[in-house]
């Protein structure tokens, strides 16, 4: 395991992110009805089948993208919607990410109040210390203030990384975040996503390691470039986890200013875009069904050529 005697999540993704010389995060989102049809027709069609597929398909992504990549992020729902069988797989795929030497952000948005947040927490973060063991943690920041702490004391005391929820690349995600707060006569008039991102800058700045940023990032979407730079400006101590690109439309110059000058800060994440580029016109012709392999490699490299060529990302395999 990489990095395991350092004590700081987002230090060990900068350390790792400088080795791979690029930020790219690669979604683990399996769906039953785009998998390749060689890993659905090897199982049958119940829990238990889709379950054995998934994690045999996020296993083999797993061993294409981890000599390229620095991290990887499974969404739990694709998995929890299979049940027992689902978390199974889940965790044997979180196991050979990190066997492979994966960072992994566990993409599940919790969050909740007092004993219940702690319990979250406790249960999904530490390598050692947790029953799902992993580096990185998604949250929703809306239950207030009270609400994140438990996550930041044991994120912290276990040498893990969460990401808050921002500004999202959904859409609909404007409907609240984009409402104006403050407009008492003693308080500056702002969206709500800025009064969420000066609380997690706040904590980010208790928790700095080594690279000036710290434990607690922020989840700031590629959809919304005006916003993405403004955040960044805002948020100078807050590492990104940036959603959106490719499939949902974002693009290398999109995400340019979410780093910063050493091509630190963020980490771009790609999904359906790279798991499941057998389907996409530029690969199927090229690899179809039978090599989606490689067409999961062609894909990430394509995206880390984007975000070299396109950002400060670039600079990362610099000395």
């Amino acid at each position: 395991m990489l990095f395991r005697s350092m004590i700081h999540f987002m230090d060990e993704l900068a350390l790792l992110a400088k080795k791979r010389g690029n930020p790219v995060i690669v979604g683990l989102d399996p769906r039953w009805e785009m998998l390749p049809v060689g890993l659905v027709e090897a199982v049958s069609d119940d829990y238990a089948g889709q379950a054995e597929a998934y994690e045999k398909f996020c296993c083999e992504i797993i061993d294409v993208v981890a000599p390229l990549v620095p991290a990887v992020k499974p969404q739990v729902a694709f998995f929890e919607e299979l049940g027992p069988c689902g978390m199974q797989a889940l965790a044997g795929t979180i196991a050979h990410a990190q066997q492979n030497g994966l960072l992994v952000v566990f993409d599940a948005k919790r969050n909740d109040i007092g004993s219940t947040a702690a319990a979250y927490a406790r249960g999904i973060l530490g390598r050692t210390e947790s029953a799902w063991k992993a580096d990185a943690l998604t949250v929703r920041p809306y239950l207030g203030a009270d609400s994140l702490p438990p996550f930041v004391d044991v994120a912290t005391d276990r040498g893990c990384g969460l990401f808050v929820l921002v500004k999202t690349s959904n859409p609909g995600g404007g409907t609240f975040q984009d409402i104006t707060v403050g407009n008492g006569s003693s308080v500056v008039a702002e969206p709500l996503y800025r009064r969420v991102a000066a609380l997690v800058e706040s904590l980010a700045e208790q928790t700095c390691g080594r690279w000036g940023y710290g434990q607690v990032g922020a989840v700031v979407g590629a959809t919304y470039p005006g916003q993405l730079d403004e955040l960044r400006s805002a948020m100078p101590q807050t590492w990104f986890l940036v959603p959106g690109f490719g499939s949902q439309g974002g693009t290398a110059h999109d995400v340019a200013a979410a780093f910063d000058s050493r091509g630190l800060g963020a980490i771009v994440n790609s999904s359906r875009g790279i798991i499941f580029a057998h389907r996409r016109n530029e690969y199927s012709g090229q690899f179809g069904e039978s090599r989606w392999q490689e067409a999961v490699e062609a894909a990430t490299r394509e995206m880390i050529a984007q975000l070299r060529a396109e950002t400060p990302a670039g600079r990362l395999s610099e000395a």
